[in-house]
């Protein structure tokens, strides 16, 4: 097979489990593609999340540690020189015809950038610089050009990406890597009109966690949260609504780039990838709306992918993270990685291969921004975490432990690191550091680590 196209969806905020409620994804992805059942993130924060997704290196490694200056946010990026060798520009000198369309980096362009400036490895440039979330009224860098969109109903954010996907799949008579990165469900959640009186009494799912009844046992940012009155339960599944809502213009996307895919004959020939940034709370451990947790809610998130050789209907078990995304895609156009890479590629999952050597370790870590109103967007302390088949491991900056036995406790209503096993906590301890102190390929020694 000669190099395929490559189509990269990543929505906001999305968290796991929402699938089922989109036609689009369910139809053409999830029943015609496999299923990542175990996927995470670096970091649940969407700049740090992103520019592991963009490099392949977890946050200690590349940098970027908050979503605004000084520590991240496009100008931290820019400031290191990361942009120089992306995922964009691997891809890009493999012989690709290369798109990002939607959001890049928060805060792009920043204080370090002209508006026009567009990032080296990237062929197509489509990128919001003013007031994306709204998914109205903003200006976007179109290859170097700003263009201003106004409120009318054509000009809906994902509509706007959808229509210039055609473009670019229509006109590409090259390989093709396609960055899609639509704005839903982030807050706002501003649906397309179409989509406004949809999920007209919904309400939030009510897992165990949510409203979490006893916290005594757990760091103190979490003891400090009251439990969620009445107005804040139905403010949680208003927000819900919306979020729905808006995620329906993303199915629409999705829908649109297959039919384009369908009618010019590429389908057959391309790979979807559909995930997001980070998950997100609704009312469950008494977070009322967020991420930046170690909570599953928050950093767990789906991934999808349908293409050549892919099984329909299918699962894959085996955990991943978002720095494996990067290498996937590298090997499957058949482009070069450089060393400072730290995830592994997901191809012979994509294969139904079961690979003797897997990743037994997923490394987490959160930096709290200097920025105080960054700062006030989240309760939780810097922390360093490990995610493993079992166990749910994460020691904060405060001193403070949790620890979640999964297998008994998947909810993580039960934080059992006073009462553990020693000898268990000296060995998610060394994982630990392992995983914290790893870079390029030693990465990928260290989440071998048993």
């Amino acid at each position: 097979m000669t190099q395929p196209n490559i189509v990269f969806v990543m929505a906001d905020d999305l968290e796991s489990g929402t699938l089922p409620n989109f036609p689009n994804i369910t139809e053409q992805l999830v029943r015609q593609g496999v299923s990542f059942d175990r996927f995470f993130v670096t970091n649940s924060w969407c700049c740090p999340s992103r520019t592991s997704i963009l490099r392949s290196q977890y946050v200690h490694s590349h940098g970027v540690l908050t979503n605004t200056a000084p520590e991240g946010g496009f100008d931290r990026f820019n400031a290191l020189g990361l942009e120089r060798s992306t995922v964009g520009t691997w891809m890009q000198q493999a012989g690709y015809r290369t798109a990002l369309m939607g959001k890049f980096l928060n805060h792009y362009p920043g204080n370090s950038a002209p508006e026009t400036y567009v990032p080296p490895g990237w062929n197509e440039w489509d990128v919001p610089v003013r007031e994306l979330y709204q998914e109205y009224g903003y200006r976007m860098n179109e290859n170097g050009t700003t263009v201003d969109y106004g409120w009318a109903e054509q000009d809906y954010l994902s509509d706007v990406l959808a229509r210039k996907a055609h473009d670019f799949i229509s006109g590409s008579t090259q390989p093709f890597f396609l960055y899609l990165a639509p704005i839903a469900p982030h807050n706002p959640a501003n649906p397309a009109v179409r989509h406004a009186n949809d999920f007209a009494g919904a309400t939030a799912p009510r897992p165990p966690s949510f409203n979490q009844p006893d916290v005594s046992k757990e760091p103190l940012w979490l003891r400090s949260l009251p439990p969620i009155g009445p107005a804040g339960i139905d403010g949680v599944d208003e927000r819900y609504r919306r979020r729905m809502r808006a995620m329906l213009g993303v199915d629409d996307l999705v829908g649109q780039v297959i039919n384009t895919l369908r009618e010019t004959g590429k389908l057959d020939d391309t790979y979807i990838f559909f995930t997001s940034d980070n998950g997100f709370h609704l009312g469950t451990h008494r977070l009322k709306q967020g991420k930046t947790t170690p909570f599953e809610e928050s950093i767990k998130i789906p991934l999808v992918v349908r293409g050549p050789g892919i099984e329909p209907g299918s699962q894959v078990n085996e955990m991943g993270a978002t720095v494996d995304l990067a290498p996937t895609f590298a090997e499957l156009g058949g482009a070069q990685t450089p060393s400072f890479v730290e995830g592994r590629s997901l191809v012979p999952l994509l294969r139904g291969e079961h690979p003797q050597y897997w990743r037994k370790n997923v490394l987490l870590e959160f930096y709290r921004p200097t920025n105080k109103s960054s700062a006030r967007q989240t309760p939780v302390p810097p922390y360093e975490a490990l995610r493993t088949a079992n166990y749910t491991y994460v020691r904060y900056a405060t001193g403070e432990m949790q620890l979640y036995d999964l297998a008994s406790d998947p909810y993580q209503l039960h934080n059992v690191a006073a009462q553990a096993d020693p000898d268990l906590l000296l060995n998610l301890q060394g994982r630990l550091m392992s995983m914290h102190e790893c870079s390029g390929e030693t990465c990928r020694i260290a989440d071998l680590r048993e």
